[in-house]
């Protein structure tokens, strides 16, 4: 009925205004390359991931893939709710044209890497969604894609599936096999991408290595929640944003010896020393660290108001200075240091991502990410 109105000039119905899913896109991914996608919802992800899979047709502009796709979208695609899990395996099998002894060959890897049990004999309409995920992705991967498309389906596995999948990411990676995948797990993204774009309202805004357009990610979520849009590219590069009631106009990485450094030594005390200036009268500003791994995933952070330290009424004009000592626990890796300043409530006023680099050297080549100090006691045991 509304179409029918729009016809006739006298009609009180005005034209609908266009919505644009998606609009002006281009991108270009290599053979065996991880573009990871991010953006707030509702900014065009998953459309794009349903026009590269064929699922959709793009209204303008072209798509053009090389090599056999398997897509893991939204929860619920792909899979006939009244068939058993290894029913829907061989289905989609036969969908992507592989044959029936294939599949046959590769199903016991299949439900291996799902553990789902006895179910994979019930009808999947009575799994739960971390169920059905698992058999999904499982079944996805094994295939032999060339292209692998995943749309936050890890979301909703449990840590030990997520970490699997994580490993497996990486192993598709080295084979070869392209990967686009969806996710709002920031960290992941900076771990397994090549690249990153970070979409808002159906286009581009932001397209690169994935630290860069993260730090940009974070920074418009921040605006859009001060509703005060102000951002600023610092001549090094740093990703800057906030409101502009106070700026950060100095910050130090102080050794045991109180001298400025970018090399630590596990176990020696370090201080970040962070030195700000209020550009209005500030009641209580916050003054907080974060410092990430090569990879960037956070790897430590704390503030002022974490720790309970009140900085009191600020006026315009003055400079204030903060000092976080600690001990440094870190592995032998190289990371970044971001710091901000902050009002109580979260919001900023003045974020630099990763404004100083630093080394951690070791002669131990302790694992993971922290270097704690251990003592070790043992004895033998007589039979």
């Amino acid at each position: 009925m509304d179409r029918l109105l729009e016809v006739f000039p006298f009609g009180k119905s005005s034209a609908p205004d266009e919505f644009w899913a998606l609009r002006d896109v281009s991108l270009s991914v290599d053979r065996g390359e991880v573009l990871g996608v991010v953006g707030p919802n509702g900014s065009g992800k998953s459309t794009l991931l349903q026009i590269v899979s064929g699922i959709l047709e793009p209204t303008r502009g072209r798509v053009i893939t090389r090599g056999r796709i398997a897509a893991l979208l939204e929860l619920g695609a792909g899979f006939n709710p009244e068939f058993t899990g290894r029913e829907n395996v061989f289905l989609n099998g036969e969908i992507l044209g592989i044959s029936r002894r294939e599949m046959e060959r590769v199903f016991p890897e299949i439900e291996k890497f799902a553990e789902i049990g006895s179910f994979v004999d019930r009808p999947v309409k009575e799994y739960s969604s971390g169920m059905y995920v698992r058999l999904a992705f499982a079944t996805a991967i094994h295939v032999d894609p060339e292209i692998l498309i995943v749309d936050e389906a890890l979301a909703v596995g449990d840590a030990i599936f997520a970490n699997r999948c994580i490993k497996k990411f990486e192993d598709l990676k080295k084979r070869g096999v392209t990967v686009l995948f969806v996710s709002h797990d920031l960290g992941l993204v900076k771990r397994l991408s090549d690249r990153a774009a970070l979409m808002v309202d159906g286009r581009v805004a932001a397209y690169g290595s994935p630290s860069e357009v993260v730090n940009r990610y974070v920074g418009l979520v921040l605006e859009r929640e001060q509703q005060q849009p102000q951002r600023e590219e610092t001549p090094a590069g740093t990703f800057r944003h906030g409101d502009g009631a106070s700026r950060v106009t100095e910050v130090a990485l102080i050794d045991a010896q109180g001298a400025a450094t970018r090399s630590l030594q596990p176990g020696e005390p370090v201080t970040i020393r962070v030195r700000a200036r209020a550009e209005k009268d500030l009641e209580d500003p916050v003054v907080g660290v974060l410092i990430r791994n090569r990879l960037g995933i956070d790897v430590f952070g704390t503030n002022t108001r974490i720790e309970g330290v009140d900085l009191g009424c600020v006026t315009a004009g003055e400079t204030f200075e903060v000092g976080f000592t600690f001990d440094c626990l870190l592995t032998r890796q190289d990371y970044t240091l971001t710091v901000a300043t902050q009002y109580r409530e979260g919001y900023s006023q003045d974020w630099l991502d990763d404004v100083v680099s630093f080394s951690v050297v070791d002669a131990r080549d302790v694992a993971g990410l922290a270097n704690f100090k251990t003592k070790v006691d043992w004895r033998r045991i007589p039979a």
